[in-house]
């Protein structure tokens, strides 16, 4: 997110996500359809919105995912076929393993918090928590073959195929967050210029809100989204697709929190808990390589209100507010 948040009204408003911004001329504006933005390597801001504070919507009690691979550009029938860079793979796996005690990283959404007092900062013991996975937050996945991705897919475009998918899994509602993987060589509007990925929320034909991201093909963005961001030494983890997960990880720990972008957490300037730690190299809250129930992973870190004394930081892992780092 990174910039002011436009506060829209009207059709306007379903408008309004959440943005990775990608690799692109210095201070890229944002994308109209994406007024939530993420800066790219080059050009992330300082973090300077303090904590975040609650804005009164809800939070994700209970995730659960669900992926669409859409358009047979990824395979017809039910299999993909067509994944030079081992993304579907390697996406499953990630959010397979980011649950319970053996996901650290993840952790630090749980001091989040809904039905607390508007402007909230800690939420201690109070309210009802953004919850934490104990098994493998996957419902499903989905290969929408029935349909070709249009070369250049606007917004509208991919909450329609969210709600589709939502549709077909049966889900709606704000623990749910649909994931609309575009294949190899489509180009949504602003990926690879503008953004890297972004989330939002639409309605399904019932009315429901319903939580999605746009995960475009990461790897075709090559550096500009994460590839060889983070040294993976003997980790096992290739290079060239950190970006996966450091870009999937980042929408995912922004939705459970911010799942109607921008009704929850987000600090005074709109940046969400993934936006102010976004592309962090070297120090504090630097992103990483992490071991999540047996598996590595590269990683962003995530902002932690209650980290260093509940003055805030990018942390990597979070057992609880008094065994983080």
């Amino acid at each position: 997110m990174l910039r002011p948040i436009k506060h829209l009204t009207g059709p306007a408003a379903a408008l309004a996500a959440a943005a990775l911004l990608t690799a692109s001329p210095a201070m890229a504006h944002t994308p109209e359809t994406a007024t939530h933005a993420m800066h790219s390597r080059a050009a992330s801001p300082a973090v300077t919105g303090g904590n975040l504070s609650y804005g009164g919507g809800n939070v994700v009690t209970n995730p659960k995912i669900y992926i669409v691979y859409w358009g047979n550009q990824w395979g017809t029938g039910s299999t993909v076929t067509n994944d030079p860079s081992g993304e579907v793979p390697l996406q499953l796996s990630f959010f397979q393993h980011a649950y319970g005690s053996g996901d650290t990283w993840s952790n630090s959404v749980t001091q989040y918090c809904q039905g607390v007092a508007v402007g909230t900062t800690q939420c201690g013991s109070s309210g009802t928590h953004v919850g934490h996975p104990a098994a493998d937050p996957v419902g499903g996945t989905w290969l929408d073959s029935s349909v070709k991705t249009p070369s250049k897919p606007n917004q509208s475009s991919i909450a329609a195929e969210a709600v589709k998918a939502a549709a077909h899994f049966g889900v709606s509602g704000d623990n749910v967050e649909i994931i609309v993987d575009v294949p190899h060589g489509i180009v949504p509007q602003g990926f690879k210029t503008q953004y890297c990925a972004w989330h939002d929320h639409t309605t399904t034909a019932g009315g429901a809100d319903l939580p999605y991201t746009n995960m475009p093909y990461v790897p075709d963005a090559g550096a500009g989204c994460g590839a060889n961001f983070v040294a993976t030494g003997s980790s096992g983890v290739n290079g060239a697709t950190e970006g996966v997960t450091i870009v999937g990880g980042h929408e995912y720990a922004e939705t459970v929190s911010d799942p109607a972008p921008s009704s929850g957490w987000l600090d005074s300037v709109g940046a969400e808990n993934g936006d102010k730690c976004a592309w962090v190299s070297s120090g504090q809250g630097a992103s990483a390589v992490v071991a999540m129930n047996g598996a590595n992973y590269a990683v962003q870190s995530l902002w932690s209100n209650n980290f260093n004394s509940n003055a805030g930081g990018c942390v990597i892992s979070y057992t609880s507010a008094a065994n983080q780092h």
